[in-house]
């Protein structure tokens, strides 16, 4: 993670974090680790809460207690201890801090689209009680962390999970946002034909410019081999659906929680079910059919593999680590709303990561800058 080991270095030099408690509710995986320590050298005081049970590397855990210090505990029992920054995922701990009276939290970052809504929402609603950086929205992060970190991931979970070959399958994508779009392009990739399903009229026409089928959700049900959910929403596959799908079809999801499928509901409506293999669970349903589901509808990106590859989370990382120390310097002249990153951070990522590739591009010519600038000198 050469772009997060740059800013560490920076941060150790200014000790622009010193003194600063911060609670982080992130995955427990290798790269939020070198994240807790990159915070832990600028001279802050981190806390690591888990999202989830299934992003939870134990090893990662008792390594960073044991060796570094770092505290791995739940979000409860983080926000116990005052923090006075917060790095959230889904606006979880805005959520049990918004109860908490009197309580002297400065700022937050927020790395989830989900959590990004919820509290602007909140901001609207005049409930949102801090300033916020909305880093998942940083172009460094969404371009590439949802786009090829969900999209090379989540064919990682499926093939883990089944060890299924997807050419020739019709895989349907349910969302087509940054994440949608990663995860259909390597599902493409892979062979596969690809349907998508869309609530939003302009999402749904690019998909369908961008040369996939574009249907409903009721009308995919009965054609869809293998259905990946990345919404952000609840029970984007339901009943109605389940009756439609294929003796065979295989449900997961890689967009939010464990709601996204419907899973109560198709429990009510099978007859029973078993597991099959370590993160396959089969539905039988009444009629005879079998309904996979992959690691308990979680996000089969944690549960059955190993999560985005470092090199795409070096760049989500320094976005926070710099919109840390951001809202360090920069908090008190902030009101309470939810702000997007500073451009001029979003490109130091950007170009730090170049550099860190070896790849060198063009600069502008002060006349290239004079012309762009004006609007009366001639072509």
């Amino acid at each position: 993670m050469p772009v997060l080991r740059s800013i560490r270095k920076q941060l150790i030099r200014s000790q622009s974090l010193a003194g600063m408690r911060i609670a982080a509710c992130l995955h427990a995986t290798t790269e939020t680790a070198n994240l807790m320590i990159t915070l832990r050298d600028g001279g802050a005081s981190p806390i690591l809460c888990p999202v989830s049970e299934e992003s939870l590397q134990k090893d990662v855990a008792a390594a960073l207690e044991a060796d570094y210090g770092i505290p791995v505990v739940s979000p409860a029992e983080a926000l116990e201890r005052d923090p006075q920054l917060l790095i959230d995922s889904g606006a979880q701990l805005a959520e049990v801090w918004k109860n908490r009276p009197g309580a002297a939290v400065v700022g937050s970052t927020e790395s989830n689209a989900t959590g990004v809504a919820r509290l602007k929402t909140m901001a609207k609603a005049g409930t949102l009680r801090y300033p916020v950086i909305a880093v998942n929205d940083a172009m460094t992060k969404h371009l590439f962390d949802n786009r090829y970190g969900t999209g090379q991931s989540t064919m990682d979970g499926i093939l883990r999970a089944t060890n299924i070959l997807l050419a020739g399958m019709n895989v349907v994508v349910a969302g087509y946002g940054w994440c949608g779009r990663g995860v259909a392009s390597r599902a493409r990739g892979m062979g596969a034909n690809v349907i998508v399903c869309e609530v939003d009229p302009i999402k749904a026409l690019e998909a369908l410019m961008d040369g996939y089928r574009v249907m409903s959700m009721n009308d995919a049900a009965a054609t869809g081999d293998v259905f990946v959910t990345v919404t952000g929403n609840r029970a984007v596959i339901h009943r109605d659906h389940f009756d439609k799908l294929k003796n065979g079809a295989i449900l997961c999801n890689s967009g939010h929680f464990n709601v996204e499928i419907d899973l109560e509901a198709l429990s009510r409506v099978s007859s029973g079910k078993k597991q099959t293999r370590e993160f396959v669970e089969e539905y039988s349903m009444r009629d005879g059919r079998k309904i996979y589901v992959l690691g308990e509808g979680r996000l089969i990106n944690l549960s059955s593999a190993d999560g985005h590859p470092a090199a795409v989370m070096d760049m989500s990382f320094a976005n926070q680590a710099l919109s840390v120390e951001y809202l360090v310097k920069s908090h008190s002249t902030l009101d309470k709303k939810v702000y997007a990153v500073p451009d001029q951070l979003d490109r130091q990522v950007a170009r730090l990561k170049l550099e860190a590739m070896g790849i060198i591009i063009d600069r502008l010519s002060v006349e290239q800058e004079n012309y762009l600038s004006g609007w009366s000198e001639e072509a």
